[in-house]
């Protein structure tokens, strides 16, 4: 029989997780007993929800994939666009390997697969121009027909992308669709704690009671393999992208950029196109791009950020390629532990952010997009299923491995065997 794959992606689960609530956890620990746990898995540096699932679906560094932040670099625009859609992936993905060799796919909310050959796709997006809105865009960037059928089933269950009713609504959908289609290919992409540790902070109550739900709707999720027979022959995967690190002070570098008339603001805060330096936040993080015309020599650029408040690194060009961020970034700036980075660029440098803030843009009390080496900032993974080690423990891998890892579990045979990652041929019997 085809081995199946189901891949659940618990936003911002890190790997202290594991050790701090076990008891929290009961169907993942159960798995992790039952598989092979990956310990500490490394991310990819900005390590961001968008840059991290395109890695996870490729084995490559967002240099190569082309994903290389959450949104596009868009000055004039105070809501700049996502990297919602899968042509702007620019290497092969494991969901079109698989649908290639004749297997089905479905995903839920996995980010950057919008209008992708998926095929039962509900996309992550939403309407980012005035003329758009939530029905129609998501029609057009998902599989219109199954995501008529799921909405009608359970639209009741979501109130926009609040949560945790969307991910409530998002496993109803999975289960709904294992149950009634049973896909060789499943991803799923739960983003209840990562809002609730952006809210509330990284280990907050909140954060920890919307980690139980998770666990309750992966409970959910097995369980629809079993009720429709194929839980013997399914492959699990339960993964974080990321972790995050509690903030309390943002830095907004444009704002130091347009004082010094490194760049001009337009009359709604935002910034006019014809900047010489501009920052694009990464939140933990922060790419500095120069324009073609910059006049400012990029030693000036580094000098002005690097003895500020809040400031850890700042890396120059050829350091950024080596991570595997934008080659075409100038510079890259670390934000210390308890600071993030802002594109806005009106008001003050630096800005607290307060209880009263959180709901406000950009306003967060936990955040993402810091170096990978960062202390305890790690992810993890676990492996289940009928061909995986069972209570095994690797210590240590890397985000850019689980591509090839879910190739060879779907035994892919045009997945390329060249990537930045290789394959944890240790979780395998």
């Amino acid at each position: 029989m085809t081995t199946k794959l189901i891949v659940i992606s618990i936003d911002a689960l890190g790997a202290i997780d594991i050790d701090l609530h076990q008891e929290k956890i009961p169907t993942l620990y159960s798995l992790i007993k039952k598989g092979t746990l990956v310990k500490k898995i490394k991310g990819i540096y900005p390590t961001l929800a968008y840059p991290s699932h395109v890695t996870l679906m490729t084995g490559m560094y967002p240099k190569n994939h082309g994903i290389i932040n959450n949104t596009k670099n868009q000055s004039a625009r105070l809501s700049p666009d996502w990297f919602w859609y899968d042509r702007e992936i620019k290497v092969p993905t494991v969901y079109d390997t698989a649908r290639k060799e004749g297997l089905t796919t479905a995903s839920f909310l996995w980010p950057v697969t919008a209008s992708s050959s998926i095929d039962y796709n509900i996309a992550e997006i939403f309407p980012n121009r005035i003329w758009n809105n939530q029905v129609m865009i998501s029609l057009k960037a998902s599989s219109p027909l199954f995501l008529l059928t799921m909405n009608q089933k359970y639209g009741h269950l979501r109130k926009g992308i609040m949560q945790p009713f969307l991910d409530d609504f998002i496993t109803a959908c999975t289960v709904d669709t294992i149950l009634t289609k049973s896909p060789n290919l499943t991803l799923v992409h739960l983003v209840d704690m990562d809002s609730m540790r952006h809210a509330y902070g990284v280990q907050s109550k909140e954060a920890i009671d919307a980690l139980q739900r998770q666990d309750a709707r992966l409970e959910k999720i097995i369980q629809a393999t079993k009720d429709n027979g194929t839980f013997d022959q399914t492959h699990f995967v339960v993964l974080g992208d990321h972790y995050q690190i509690d903030v309390a002070t943002m830095i907004k570098l444009n704002a130091l950029f347009v004082k010094k008339g490194w760049s001009k603001l337009k009359k709604n805060g935002s910034i006019k196109p014809n900047w010489q330096v501009y920052a694009k936040s990464c939140d933990g993080s922060t790419y500095i791009y120069c324009s073609q015309n910059c006049r400012v020599a990029t030693e000036i650029i580094k000098e002005s950020i690097i003895h500020l408040d809040g400031i850890e690194h700042v890396y120059l060009a050829d350091e950024i390629k080596k991570m595997g961020a934008d080659p075409n970034a100038t510079l890259m700036v670390e934000a210390k532990p308890g600071f993030y980075f802002n594109d806005e660029a009106q008001g003050t440098l630096f800005e607290k952010v307060t209880k009263q803030d959180i709901g406000k843009i950009n306003r967060y009390f936990g955040v993402h997009g810091f170096h990978p080496d960062k202390p305890n900032y790690e992810t993890t993974a676990c492996f289940f299923g009928p061909t995986i080690k069972e209570n095994h423990i690797i210590e240590h891998a890397n985000l850019i491995d689980e591509a090839p890892t879910f190739a060879k579990l779907l035994n892919l045979k045009t997945f390329p065997k060249k990537t930045d990652g290789k394959c944890l041929d240790d979780v395998f019997r």
